[in-house]
């Protein structure tokens, strides 16, 4: 595949990523004043029950799926040329299971366009995985596990943007305004990760998968602390700022094509 296509290919996937998160944030206002689900599939069935519904959720999950080949040439390529270090190997750790995620979006999405079903509805994605967790071998300590990379990918996240490291592969130039929409959408989106998180540890800690909360339980949550509206207002806005955020990455991401050479000695690694 050239440079050029590939770079769309990224491009797409992070625009993609961005319309999803508007959604998501369009939703949970709405939500907050007439209740109702806000998660990722919320947002792709928002898609579907609009003018041309199919065709557009075709195209979001479509561009999701060049999202997902852009994270696997992060984790598995290492794209972003990480350190061979254990520091590296985690970030691309982490990638790889962001790529295994949208995978899943990128098939509910294009799945239910077409008219077919996945068998698991809007919403439920982190009860699903839990329970999948809690039925393997050591599964309660496996959920649990999960639940702590959850709660640490969100500090991460935040981390990111506070201390301004999405600068690292992101030049906005001079503008203050698209750098404080990044920070915001960052901090956001990662306090609202380490929530789930925390969710899905008390499901590994009480054995009961069903106590796995979504993006909608976390956001529920914000809004029962004192001050909860206002907590709520600030972190669903947060959620759209992520989504623009996406949106410049989308233009000004550096993406380098990965050595197609480096791909192949990692691939035996991954099998194995």
């Amino acid at each position: 595949m050239g440079s050029d296509k590939f770079e769309l290919l990224a491009r797409a996937g992070y625009g993609a990523r961005g319309i999803v998160f508007i959604l998501i944030a369009g939703l949970a206002l709405f939500s907050g004043l007439g209740g109702g689900s806000t998660d990722s599939k919320s947002a792709l069935d928002a898609i579907l029950n609009q003018p041309f519904g199919q065709i557009w959720l075709v195209l979001v999950g479509l561009g999701l799926a060049g999202f997902v080949f852009w994270r696997l040439a992060q984790s598995i390529g290492n794209a972003d040329n990480q350190k061979p270090d254990a520091k590296g190997y985690i970030i691309r750790a982490a990638l790889f299971g962001s790529a295994v995620t949208y995978a899943g979006l990128a098939l509910y999405a294009v799945s239910h366009a077409l008219g077919y079903s996945t068998g698991q509805g809007s919403g439920g994605g982190e009860a699903s995985l839990a329970a999948w967790a809690m039925s393997q071998p050591f599964g309660r300590y496996l959920a649990g596990a999960i639940g702590l990379g959850f709660v640490v990918g969100g500090a991460v996240t935040a981390f990111k943007g506070v201390t301004r490291r999405f600068e690292k592969y992101l030049n906005v130039g001079q503008s203050h305004a698209l750098t404080l929409v990044c920070v915001y959408g960052l901090v956001s989106r990662g306090v609202v990760f380490a929530i789930v998180g925390v969710f899905f540890c008390y499901a590994a800690f009480t054995v009961n998968p069903d106590q796995a909360g979504s993006m909608s339980d976390a956001l529920t949550w914000v809004r029962g602390l004192p001050m909860g509206g206002v907590l709520y207002l600030i972190v669903a806005i947060g959620l759209a700022a992520f989504g623009v955020y996406n949106f410049v990455e989308a233009r000004y991401r550096q993406v380098q094509t990965p050595d197609l050479n480096s791909i192949r000695a990692e691939l035996p690694k991954v099998r194995g």
